[in-house]
């Protein structure tokens, strides 16, 4: 009995000491996993002390940061006037990231950039009927028209295929928002720093079942057995003769070789190609010299400046390059005098709100910055982040120029993309730089990077995923240069993620949530009093007061507000029979 006793015993105590071994190292190798999640850094050639401001170390600093910030939500008040004037802003493919990067940019973690100090925030879902990650078209068609549809059209309904030629316009093509504007009296005008009949631009003003038909020469390519009586009109002809975009005030931006004939050189002596032989910037002036307007083209900033300046300038058309505008650094490199230099984005803003603002009706100004998504695409980080700049800059320019009274402003993105801000670099440390060195191969990596794209060929040694290259000596403040991409791709591919949506002005307040992007214009809309087909009473709302309540809140509270005197009516007269 005492020889079992003592070997029970001896079982015991190994089997304890086993599982206690057994606990302390998964503790030890969980300890170890959590380590490797948020490792100290590597980095002794990186490493730098990190620059904020002082007061950030003492606890009160945040403590009144968080007092300040629920001071200003509390004194927020909810303005439900109507909008005399909307300003729409797109930044095309301006992902959080890159509105996160840009802060950085610009100099610290906690500068905000001018949107970014709007009242009222949202996010906007972004997918269209066919894909889960859009594309600029259906986008486009959603925030402009509000319908949802399939990638790579514009403007016309999910249930045609792309590059159908031949289909029922009436039944499946529908406008928008600029539309919606002229039908009710105001001005309006289109902005963009991209081709005028880029998806993007193109969904405010045309319909079409493939958004590269930007001239007759692509639809004629794709529409081969077609008659020609029956192919679709292109996407540049309809901003010169369509019923939107002949009523367009102001129309800038960039593209000139859609509206040329081949052997018809450009401003700056690129051909124009288009089949036709028909020269729509022409066209554009003889269709408003027929109505008896003044039309003016400008091709220049100097031009540009003058023909705003002038009152009697009844419609202005500005193209300012052959394909996309150039890039903002691009311009500042231009070695010309800097009135014949290319028009900035903030610029162009601002000529058009000179040519629309004073109309007693009002305007609704649809402006898309839309290098941010080009830059991205070609993995440009610091061209993204500075054409997100020069937005902010066009933003604060329209919400100084124009009273926050009478003035709704909104600010979104049509899509993201896979631009990562990453690591886990110092406060201060240079978001164009490195983060911080790999402890797996002892090489640096960027705060930034791609998750594909092009930056793939100047990220790994002869394409081979097992062995990066020495970046130390990139110049990754040089703006053609290209960021690290993991997969290998001709051109980097949009986000799936939501955007933001940031408003200010009348009705702003509508605008916070997460939404449906369709639902951006039909806001937009109720908030200028246009649109009446969605069944909203064109009188402007008697709350002028600048109070919480809003006509749309005000009408959905009546049927309430009805049933409850009609069951305390019914309470009563119960009561008083019983009484008798």
């Amino acid at each position: 009995m005492m020889c079992r006793a003592v070997h029970i015993s001896a079982l015991v105590i190994s089997f304890t000491l086993a599982a206690t071994l057994s606990h302390v190292e998964g503790a030890n190798s969980r300890r170890t996993d959590l380590d490797q999640q948020h490792p100290r850094s590597d980095s002794r050639a990186w490493s730098s002390v990190p620059v904020y401001d002082a007061r950030e170390e003492v606890s009160e600093y945040w403590r009144e940061v968080a007092q300040r910030t629920l001071q200003d939500h509390t004194d927020q008040r909810n303005n439900a006037r109507k909008a005399k004037n909307a300003i729409f802003f797109i930044g095309d493919g301006m992902s959080l990231p890159t509105v996160a990067a840009t802060r950085m940019y610009l100099g610290n973690e906690n500068v905000s950039l001018s949107f970014e100090q709007f009242p009222y925030f949202g996010l906007a879902k972004t997918y269209c009927v066919n894909r889960q990650v859009a594309d600029s078209a259906c986008t486009a068609t959603a925030y402009l028209s509000g319908v949802k549809n399939n990638y790579g059209m514009l403007n016309v309904a999910a249930s045609v295929r792309r590059t159908t030629c031949e289909y029922d316009h009436e039944a499946t093509e529908f406008k928008g928002l600029l539309k919606w504007a002229q039908d009710a009296g105001k001005l309006t005008g289109l902005v963009t720093n991209t081709r005028i009949t880029h998806a993007t631009p193109a969904g405010s003003y045309a319909s079409s079942a493939e958004r590269d038909w930007e001239d007759d020469s692509e639809v004629n390519a794709d529409c081969t057995t077609t008659p020609d009586e029956r192919k679709p009109q292109d996407i540049a002809s309809q901003l010169v003769h369509g019923e939107i975009g002949k009523k367009l005030k102001v129309i800038l931006g960039c593209g000139r070789r859609h509206f040329l004939p081949r052997g018809t050189l450009d401003e700056d002596r690129v051909n124009g190609t288009r089949s036709d032989r028909v020269n729509l910037i022409d066209a554009w002036k003889q269709v408003h010299g027929e109505m008896g307007e003044r039309a003016e083209y400008v091709s220049d900033k100097r031009s540009l400046q003058e023909a705003a300046n002038l009152k009697q300038v009844d419609y202005l058309l500005g193209l300012f390059g052959s394909s996309h505008c150039l890039y903002n650094l691009e311009i500042d490199e231009q070695q010309v005098p800097v009135e014949d230099r290319k028009p900035k984005l903030s610029e162009m803003v601002e000529a058009a709100l000179q040519m629309l603002e004073g109309s007693e009706q009002g305007y609704v100004l649809f402006v898309e910055g839309g290098l941010i998504d080009t830059a991205h695409h070609s993995n440009r980080a610091r061209l993204s982040l500075e054409e997100t700049n020069e937005f902010h800059k066009a933003i604060e320019l329209a919400r100084t120029r124009t009273s926050i009274d009478d003035t709704l402003i909104v600010v979104s993105s049509d899509h993201s993309h896979t631009l990562m801000y990453n690591g886990y670099p110092t406060r201060g440390n240079d978001v164009l730089g490195i983060a911080d060195i790999s402890g797996v191969d002892k090489l640096p990596y960027t705060t930034l990077s791609y998750a594909n794209g092009e930056g793939f060929s100047q990220t790994y040694v002869d394409g081979n995923p097992s062995k990066r290259i020495d970046i130390t000596n990139y110049d990754l403040k040089n703006y053609r240069q290209r960021y690290l991409a993991t997969v290998p791709l001709s051109s980097e591919t949009h986000g799936g993620e939501d955007v933001g949506i940031y408003a200010s002005g009348p009705s702003a307040h509508l605008f916070a949530g997460t939404l449906e992007q369709n639902v951006i214009p039909v806001l937009i809309a109720y908030a200028a009093n246009i649109g009446h087909e969605f069944g909203w009473a064109p009188e402007p709302s008697p709350t002028d007061d600048g109070g919480d309540a809003s006509s749309m809140s005000l009408s959905l509270l009546l049927p309430i507000g009805l049933s409850l005197a009609s069951t305390l009516a019914r309470w009563l007269h119960r009561h008083v029979m019983m009484a008798h």
